[in-house]
Order: C-alpha cells, then structure tokens, then sequence
C-alpha cells in the first residue's frame, strides 16, 4: 500500500522563494497524511514557463538556491518522497538544461528523470531552452510499490503521431505498479476531456493506473485549471481534484486501485465538464486575479462606452476583483448616443461600482481645429473617428498612471481578427478579459451572468441593442462589418481550424460550405481573410489576452506581418 499527495499549487514564475514555501508547506501536510509520497506539478519550482528567464545566470543561482532549500527541508520530513519538477544542468552539446523531475528523499536526489518530448507548438517552445531526455524509463521502488514517472508531453503521443518516441511504451515495458505525470497543461474549451481521453486510453492499453498532477493558476495569457486525476485501466478516472483553486489531497493505491485517504471508495466522476459559458466564466476570473496580482495591482479601471463588451469587461473584473476595486470612465462626444451613457449608468449601479464622467467634445473639437490649422486640411472621415477613440485610450491611461488601477481593454476576437479596432485608442490596456471570445460568445456569456445572478447584471438594453463603435452619426457595426452570426462561423475556420472541437469544426464547415456556395459569399470569406491579413500589425501591439480557446491570438499564433496573406 502507497499513501501518496498530490500538491496541485498555484506557484509564481520566477518567485523561486515563494513557491518553496509553498512546496514545504504541502510536503508538512503530506506528512500528517501519514503519505510516502508527494507530487507537485512540472517545473514546480520556477513555475511554468519561465521562459527566457532561463538564459539569465542569476535566475539559474536562484534555482539552485530554491533546490538545495527543498533538499533541506526533505532532510526534516526524511520518511517523505518528494516529486519536484526543476530546470536542471546538464553537460554535452546541445541545450544546457532539461525540464527535469527530481525524486528528493532525506536530502539526496534519489532520481532524476529529463522530459522528452520538448513541444514547440502553439503556445509552447520548450526545445528553446531545454535538451531532450535520453528514451528510457525510470522507476523508483518506493515501499512495496514500483513508481515509473512521466512530464506532461512525455504522456500525449501514446498514439505516435507526433514524436517518433513513445515513453509509455518504456514504461511498460519497465512494469511499474503506478504512473506518475506531473504537468503544466493550459486550459481551454475541452481540455479537460481531451486529458482524461487521452491518459485514460493509454492507461488501458498498457494497463497502468496513472497519477496526473497538474498546475493551477493564472500565467499571463495562459490560465492552468488544475483538475488533477487519477486514471485506473479498467475504470478509468476515479480522482478528479478542484478545478481552478488549489488543491492538496492525499488518496491511497493499494492493488493498483486508488481510494481515499482513509480508504475509503472515491465519488464518482462526472465525464462532463463545466458548461461552455461557465468555463469561460471561471477561466477568465482566475486569469484576472492572478495577473492582477502577480502584477501589483488592487484595481482595474474599464471604459464604459454603454455596449456589450465593456459591459461584460466590468462585470467579469467585479466578480473577479470586488466592486470597491473596479472604477468606470464614461467619455461621450458629439457621437454619443443617451441611450448609452444611460446604459452605463444603469449597469455600474447594477454592478455596485463608481463611474466617473469624462466627456471628450472639447478635446476632439481641439485637436480637429489644431490639426486644420497645422495642415491646411479639415480632420474628417476614419482619422476624426479614430481621434475619438485615442483620446479615450489616453484618458484611461491618464487615469491609471494617476490613481495606480490596471487599464483593462474591451476588444473581443471577431472585431481583434479583423481590425476593427483603434491602435493606441481602445486597444490600449495592459490585459484583455474577452480577447479570446467571438462577439456571439460575448453576448451569450452576458445572457450566462445574468442567468447567474438571477437579475440583469447587464442591462437588456445593452445585450438587445445593434453594436456600435459611435463614432461617427448613426454608424453600427454592420457598416463596416458582416453581421457577427456569420462572421464568427468564418472567423472560427479561418482562425483556428482543426483546432476548434469536432462540433464546432463541423458547424462552422457546414456554414462555410453553404456561404461559398455563391459569388456574394465568396467576395465576403475573400474580404474577411484580407482584413485578418493586414490586420496582423494591430494584434501585435495589442495587450496580452486571456486564452480560453484551444487557438488565441498571442504567443500561440505566430504571423509575419509584413507578408502577402492571400
């Protein structure tokens, strides 16, 4: 029998010091467990990714400083194994360093084990720091129980489709009783179920039960769900812990079975994962709270124009930050309707949050007369539309550099991919909550809170009225754009493709097959792909977004801009 812990945490990239403590803090509560053994996720000690910071040799005495502290204290805890994952050196040619699991035992490392898989897809570039594993397993003989021990990519190409090697295939051959895969797995519509799928059929096919740890947090763009698990052959997942908190949990693996702590049956697991909108609500809500703190902000600060997406950027940071912490500016012109300073009225007073006026009339009717008078030209059509919006852009950062709030931007996927979008105006900000999401997500997502509640967060007026940038008389989106209904079904294959859930891939297939079935909806995918082309400079220089999709704009998607697109 193996009483084990998994230490699901919520650690810092580069606060080597804290995410010791917290690492001491979960092996003291493994030991009163009464476990041989705790688990913390991959690169436990710098926190997943680091990145560049392991080019840095500073950075790199700190971890050896972070390693030998946790060596220490294993030395006080000398009955407890400790699974920690580390960069660690390595010599030879190649990369200096391997993504590395360590086995720390009374003070000594008892096995190390270096990643093989190194990923260099979407999001991940890890062959840019890091050297391959040799192809073998390692197994660690721990009470009566043999433990063989995987990191992350090293446990999803059991199918071979990506990498030549399969570590799997070596630890079965090796026979430990129990797998053990510490991770830093990102989280995105239906992650959840493609781990549980993929782990729980390479656990019947090779008929060993695995222990799946993984990271927990908010991490610039990424947000990592947790939702650690175990995985039995025959039954498949019998553990799932917390999803989006931390989690500390001591189960027991005797006869390749998993139990409680106590030894007692563990509930069932629901196949099903959060409903969409709910998951984009939790996501985002980690996301802003750990970058907002991770960042050294309390407060946030929105620009409330009145439409649906600052409507749902305020209600998003309030349930995330608290009321007293999210202020709204209001900035009419000459273009703004009443309805929407009303509206916005009505939604800080449904939300409990301050909004502050700040009309810009005079300001646009300054810079147009300076502009005339410098240039001999009048300031008229997009550049007065888009002075519009860089003056708020400028009053919102006038704001946060004043009163220390976090700026958060408003722009959402369809109006990113396309442009539709003012450089330094409304895309300034130092994060964006709904960057990830179609505009029918926005508005679905509203209709969700809402439903939450039970009573309008967002007013109706807000989610029922045509979007308009009111920038110019009368304008709605619909002047410059295709209606969202069908632009998102564009955007979706364009975008993200085979990347998007089979459902997904196959509406939007449909839609698209049907659109192109006519020269009118050909010229509009044509148009559509030219304004994600040239639009790739704004995008750019955009804030981090927070990814919720299997495909965000960010480092996950990667294209030139000074290219022929089409």
């Amino acid at each position: 029998m193996l009483k084990l812990t998994l230490a699901q945490l919520n650690v810092t990239v580069g606060d080597i010091e804290g995410n010791v403590t917290k690492m001491i803090a979960a092996a003291q509560k493994a030991r009163e467990d009464g476990s041989q053994l705790v688990v913390f996720p991959e690169l436990s000690l710098t926190g997943y990714y680091p990145g560049d910071l392991l080019e840095d040799p500073s950075f790199l005495a700190r971890v050896d400083e972070g390693l030998a502290a946790l060596q220490q204290a294993s030395r006080q805890l000398r009955d407890l194994f400790w699974v920690v994952g580390a960069p660690v050196h390595r010599d030879g040619p190649g990369k200096r360093l391997h993504n590395a699991l360590l086995v720390l035992k009374a003070g000594e490392v008892v096995l190390r084990y270096a990643k093989q898989l190194l990923p260099t897809y979407n999001i991940f570039d890890e062959r840019r720091h890091f050297e391959p594993g040799p192809d073998q397993a390692r197994v660690l003989r721990i009470g009566d129980c043999g433990v063989g021990f995987l990191i992350c990519e090293d446990g999803w190409n059991d199918e071979g489709l990506d990498y030549a090697i399969n570590p799997f295939e070596r630890l079965r051959d090796a026979a430990p009783d129990l797998v053990v895969s510490i991770n830093a797995s990102p989280s995105n519509i239906g992650k959840r179920e493609q781990r549980h799928q993929i782990f729980g059929a390479a656990s019947r096919r090779h008929s060993l039960p695995i222990l799946y740890v993984n990271q927990i947090g908010g991490h610039d763009q990424l947000v990592y769900d947790g939702a650690s698990f175990a995985v039995q052959p025959e039954a498949g997942v019998v553990f799932e812990a917390q999803r989006f908190s931390e989690d500390v949990t001591t189960l027991r693996f005797e006869d390749g079975r998993f139990a409680s702590a106590g030894g007692d049956e563990l509930p069932k697991v629901s196949p099903a994962g959060l409903p969409t909108m709910e998951f984009y609500r939790q996501q985002i809500i980690l996301g802003l709270q750990d970058y907002a703190r991770r960042c050294g902000f309390r407060r946030v600060v929105v620009g409330s124009s009145g439409g649906i997406d600052s409507a749902l950027t305020l209600a998003l940071a309030v349930q995330a930050l608290g009321s007293d912490n999210v202020t709204a500016i209001t900035m009419p012109s000459k273009f703004s309707s009443a309805g929407s300073v009303d509206d916005s009225a009505t939604l800080c007073d449904n939300l409990g949050i301050e909004l502050l006026h700040h009309p810009i009339a005079d300001l646009v009717a300054g810079y147009a007369r300076q502009f005339e008078s410098s240039f001999a030209s009048p300031l008229q059509g997009l550049a007065l539309e888009n002075l519009q919006a860089r003056i708020r852009g400028t009053v919102l950062m006038e704001y946060s550099n004043s009163f220390g709030h976090l700026l958060l931007t408003t722009g959402n996927k369809s109006e990113i991919s396309v442009g539709y979008c003012t450089l330094y105006g409304d895309t300034n900000g130092g994060l964006g909550l709904i960057g990830d999401l179609y505009k029918t997500e926005v508005f679905a997502l509203s209709r969700h809170l809402n439903e939450q509640a039970g009573r309008e967060l967002i007013p109706v007026a807000i989610i029922d009225k045509p979007p308009s940038a009111e920038l110019a008389p009368g304008q709605q989106d619909t002047d410059s754009l295709p209606p969202y209904p069908v632009l998102d079904e564009v955007l979706k294959l364009q975008i993200e493709g085979t990347r998007l859930a089979r459902w997904e891939h196959e509406q939007a297939s449909a839609f698209m097959a049907s659109l192109t079935a006519t020269d009118d909806g050909r010229a509009l995918v044509t148009r559509v792909r030219q304004m994600i082309g040239r639009n790739e400079y704004k995008r750019r220089q955009a804030p981090p977004i927070l990814r919720v999709r299997a495909l965000a704009f960010g480092t996950g998607r990667q294209m030139p801009i000074a290219a022929k697109h089409l």
